[in-house]
């Protein structure tokens, strides 16, 4: 017979647990960005953004998970956040589970880590909108910056990461970096190179 704690395991629970043990991730690994100005008026600000259109199409989603992604990211500025899009996305099996690519003029095929490109896609898209809705209410209240800061510990943080924590930034900037219809991250942004995943985000200042 099961424990207690067994029997209270919802489906979505195991799903996310076997892929987190599959994907050799971690619960703690699982925790999204800590957004210090998001509130009901920044996510009426980021539902305003969604509804623009021109969503990033990520090739790693299935084309079930295509048709699903903008009324996920509603939802998730609604009433969730990023590690709530990230988890959607893995108990819906909305992740494809291999990818192409060419190196060398020869193109091969290669599984996918899907809990790591959940994580990656939706802590990256939620912060993206975060960050389009905080810059549209900063300009509403007269302000053309927001400071950027660590909304979440990471291991080995870039040198050109920390040095851009405490430092303001343009919302017109920021705003028109961040709506292009591709994974533009904060990173872009700022200039920091290395790709995403580097725990930054914004708040008001």
């Amino acid at each position: 017979m099961g424990t207690g704690l067994e029997k209270n395991l919802s489906f979505q629970d195991l799903t996310i647990n076997v892929h987190l043990l599959v994907g050799n991730l971690h619960k703690e690994d699982f925790m999204g960005i800590r957004y210090e100005n998001l509130d009901s008026v920044t996510r009426g600000y980021m539902l305003e953004e969604i509804q623009l259109g021109g969503h990033y199409e990520s090739p790693r989603l299935t084309q079930e998970g295509l048709s699903a992604w903008p009324e996920l990211m509603l939802q998730a500025a609604q009433g969730h956040d990023d590690d709530w899009l990230a988890q959607q996305l893995l108990s819906k099996g909305y992740l494809r589970s291999e990818e192409s690519y060419t190196r060398d003029g020869v193109t091969r095929s290669r599984r996918i880590n899907q809990p790591h490109a959940a994580q990656q896609l939706g802590e990256g898209e939620f912060n993206r909108y975060y960050i389009r809705g905080l810059c549209r209410r900063a300009e509403s209240e007269g302000k053309n910056k927001l400071i950027i800061y660590r909304g979440k510990e990471v291991n080995n943080p870039r040198p050109e990461s920390e040095e851009k924590i405490g430092s303001a930034v343009s919302t017109e900037m920021l705003l028109s970096t961040l709506r292009k219809n591709d994974f533009v991250t904060i990173e872009d942004a700022i200039g920091i190179p290395g790709g995403p995943n580097s725990g930054l985000t914004c708040r008001l200042p």
